[in-house]
C-alpha cells in the first residue's frame, strides 16, 4: 500500500529581501510570523501564517545557489469569501494583477505579485 502523503503542503520560497517580504505578508496581507531562525527581528528563515496558510520564506540555507529551482507557476490559495478578500486588497492598495473574474473551470479568481514575484492567486468556486 503507498505511503500516504498528508493533509498539507508548506511551500519553502526565496527571499532576497526578508525584511521587506515580512512587511508585504505581515502588514499588508495581515499574515503572522509564527517561526523564525535565528532571531524574530532578522531571520533567515521564517514561517508565515494566515488561518490554515502557512508558507516558509528563507534567504540563505544549505539548498541555495545557482541550480536552486525558481517558481514559475502560481500558488493557489482558497478563501471563504473572494469578494470580501478582493475589498480587503484594495482598502490596502494592493495592486491586482486579474480579477476578480470567472475562470474556464468555473472558479472566480484574482491575483496578486509579491514582492519577490511570487503570484499568489484566490478563488472560489463560482
Amino acid at each position: 500500500m503507498p505511503a500516504k502523503l498528508g493533509p498539507r503542503i508548506l511551500p519553502c520560497l526565496f527571499t532576497s529581501d526578508m525584511r521587506r517580504t515580512l512587511e508585504f505578508y505581515v502588514e499588508v496581507l495581515g499574515f503572522t510570523q509564527t517561526g523564525y531562525y535565528p532571531i524574530a527581528s532578522d531571520p533567515i528563515r521564517t514561517e508565515v501564517r494566515r488561518d490554515d496558510v502557512a508558507l516558509v520564506f528563507y534567504s540563505e540555507g544549505r539548498h541555495t545557489g545557482p541550480e536552486a529551482a525558481s517558481l514559475s507557476g502560481l500558488l493557489y490559495l482558497f478563501p471563504e469569501n473572494l469578494e470580501t478578500l478582493a475589498d480587503e486588497l484594495r482598502a490596502r492598495k494592493v495592486p491586482i494583477l486579474w480579477g476578480p473574474e470567472l475562470n474556464e473551470l468555473g472558479y472566480r479568481e484574482l491575483a496578486i505579485r509579491d514582492p519577490n514575484g511570487y503570484v499568489l492567486a484566490f478563488a472560489e468556486r463560482a
